[in-house]
């Protein structure tokens, strides 16, 4: 009954939206082993596989580790003073992270190791975690950093750094003592390696002060994952940019209509060659969404006044000052024209 009349009315017409949408999707599905076919993604277990260690070893503690082996004293000193370090000392009382949380149980690699230096551990008997793939050395960090500790990596799997093999080693060194945690003034430059149009977009006329230190990456990005695109911070492009320009948030009784939600309708994130980080210079930018004042009654450019018309067609902002919204009501069009 219903092959017979499901084509009828207007179903037809839903039918026939949603007909290429769905024959995309069989095409993207089956493309997809071949577009991943260098670097093919598998299933979480057998990451989880990965990082076990030895089966037919067993963990032995950090005194083990750091006593036995006289190479380890540099590492153990960097390490004490890491972020990680500060929680396995003896006056914490939190052993929440060791050597063996890493590197996998350690028996064999200190089991021939005595008084006698020449006597090496048997770092081959250890995760090898620089020969890992990518998604499985971040899920050596996301075994403690999940949904209950800082940083949070919820979203990190469903992030652009996951889904472009990018591990947190490639960020954080986890051996060097404070400079395990990144910080702010070395940050942009850790970034630009592997953003470099990024560095390029900085070096234009209006820029955020991210090359002068008065900013970081990381007031806009959450470089661990984000439910935004580009790896933002917040809910929506707007709840990023107000975290700072809070004058802007709103609500307003008179908002600019569709460019409320989105700051980058206007603005450009990184630089710009026009102030303030404007995509285009005025009046240009304004007249991809309104025509100006062509075919209205203006008396002031009627004088045939070539200096009146250049000044009034340069900058829409020295009449409509209050573009990001307003709740004061101009004296015509009761507000709808945002203008002082």
């Amino acid at each position: 009954m219903f092959c017979r009349t499901a084509f009828t009315g207007d179903f037809v017409v839903i039918v026939k939206l949603l007909l290429p949408a769905c024959l995309l999707a069989v095409v993207g599905c089956s493309d997809l082993h071949q577009l991943r076919s260098d670097n093919p993604l598998l299933p979480i277990r057998e990451y989880e596989q990965m990082i076990v260690g030895r089966l037919d070893a067993d963990y032995v503690g950090d005194e083990n580790c750091l006593g036995k082996c006289h190479s380890h004293q540099p590492i153990h000193d960097d390490f004490r003073r890491s972020v990680h370090g500060e929680q396995i000392a003896s006056d914490t009382g939190l052993p929440l992270v060791n050597c063996e949380s890493c590197h996998g149980p350690g028996s064999l690699a200190v089991k021939d190791v005595g008084s006698n230096k020449e006597d090496k551990c048997k770092f081959d008997t250890l995760l090898q975690l620089e020969q890992l793939p990518a998604p499985a050395q971040s899920l050596i960090c996301l075994k403690c950093h999940s949904a209950s500790s800082t940083p949070v990596l919820t979203y990190w799997n469903a992030g652009t750094h996951a889904n472009n093999d990018v591990s947190c080693f490639d960020c954080h060194a986890l051996h060097l003592g404070p400079q395990q945690k990144v910080s702010r003034k070395e940050m942009d430059a850790m970034c630009f390696k592997c953003h470099p149009e990024v560095r390029a977009e900085f070096a234009q006329f209006s820029h955020h002060p991210v090359p002068e230190h008065k900013m970081a990456c990381i007031d806009c990005h959450e470089p661990h994952g984000s439910a935004q695109d580009h790896l933002l911070r917040g809910l929506t492009r707007k709840d990023t940019c107000t975290r700072c320009h809070m004058e802007y948030q709103g609500p307003f009784v008179f908002e600019h209509a569709d460019l409320n939600e989105n700051c980058g309708n206007c603005h450009a994130s990184h630089g710009s060659p026009n102030r303030p980080l404007l995509k285009s210079s005025q009046p240009f930018l304004c007249m991809q969404c309104h025509s100006g004042h062509l075919g209205e009654h203006v008396p002031s450019l009627e004088e045939n006044n070539p200096a009146m018309k250049g000044a009034f067609y340069s900058r829409c902002t020295d009449c409509h000052s209050s573009i990001h919204g307003t709740d004061v009501p101009s004296s015509r069009g009761r507000g709808t024209f945002i203008a002082r």
